[in-house]
């Protein structure tokens, strides 16, 4: 009998440690804002493109089976501020590419491929174009 109290004693002791663990309990989700700054100067080579791209209506889906992505397309003066305020980073990053008769900058070394990737081109005479990508979500296509 003793041994068998003494069991009862290890597990109820074992249960009441874990029932007072340290462990946060699972609540909901942190609904608080996040923290923002003000944009810094690159934030308007964006804003430029995104701007001339809704006033134009061009923009479009670009997917892949788990990212949903909204990609502004400019060109002219936003695009050629964009694609020359990149210069110097593409050259210390190696994200400078020659494709089909155009120079392409991104705005990150290009990983597998250009999905997602913020880039802009020149022609190398007049046609500056840049694209911008957006991730929505699916809420993008739920037509809710």
């Amino acid at each position: 009998m003793y041994r068998s109290l003494t069991v009862s004693l290890v597990v109820l002791t074992g249960l009441s440690a874990c029932a007072h663990s340290r462990e946060p309990v699972a609540t909901g989700p942190d609904l608080a804002p996040f923290a923002t700054a003000p944009a810094p100067a690159n934030a308007r080579l964006y804003a430029d493109c995104i701007g001339q791209a809704i006033d134009t209506g061009s923009y479009a889906r670009a997917h892949d089976p788990s990212t949903e992505l909204l990609v502004f397309s400019c060109s002219g003066a936003p695009a050629r501020v964009f694609y020359d305020a990149l210069a110097e980073r593409s050259r210390i990053t190696g994200s400078e590419y020659r494709l089909d008769g155009r120079t392409l900058r991104t705005t990150e070394p290009i990983q597998r491929d250009r999905f997602g990737t913020d880039s802009c081109s020149w022609d190398g005479a007049t046609d500056w174009r840049c694209e911008i990508s957006l991730r929505t979500g699916t809420f993008l296509t739920d037509g809710i």
